[in-house]
């Protein structure tokens, strides 16, 4: 079982990302991630938003603002696993198998430009698919693959809100109202 699974978000520009990052949190907190880590501008409001997610929703989600290749350096410096994903890597299913699990990991997401050392730094440099894509969609294929039912059919004891799934209209439960 993995100690720790953290998100790095490389890159961060408040003016231009707000929306494809708190994306990237959200799914990072849905599918088990321990800790979402921001490098790049500081932007206490989106750590706020998603604070107040994890209050209605359940779960917990550590938020940090950090440097991302200092961040980076130090996670594989103190022995642990970092996962770039990229579409010049090997192939999600094929690297995930190869990943130690017994040791921190933390998948670095990119931005707009990627520095050279972070494909060095990282261990692991890995594709979820060779075609252009969004950064969402890469992190929630990998986040399954990682853990696979056990991350999409979460469930969070601590939920004041629960979505039931369902066809048709929506139903969510209030647990202060029930």
């Amino acid at each position: 079982m993995t100690e720790r699974l953290d998100v790095l978000r490389l890159g961060y520009r408040l003016g231009r990302d707000p929306r494809i990052t708190t994306h990237l949190a959200l799914v990072a907190r849905a599918l088990g991630a321990d800790g979402f880590l921001l490098a790049g501008d500081e932007d206490k409001k989106m750590f706020e938003n998603l604070h107040s997610v994890s209050e209605r929703f359940g779960g917990r989600l550590e938020t940090e603002h950090v440097s991302g290749l200092g961040h980076l350096r130090r996670h594989v410096e103190a022995g642990g696993v970092a996962v770039h994903l990229t579409m010049y890597g090997e192939p999600f299913r094929q690297a995930i198998p190869k990943i130690r699990r017994d040791k921190n990991v933390l998948i670095v997401v990119g931005g707009a430009k990627v520095p050279g050392d972070v494909y060095k730094l990282c261990q692991y440099n890995v594709a979820v698919g060779n075609q252009p894509h969004s950064e969402v969609a890469a992190l929630a294929l990998f986040m399954d693959a990682w853990f696979g039912e056990a991350g999409s059919q979460r469930q969070f004891e601590d939920a004041r809100l629960v979505i039931e799934g369902v066809n048709g209209g929506k139903v969510v439960h209030d647990k202060l109202e029930e």
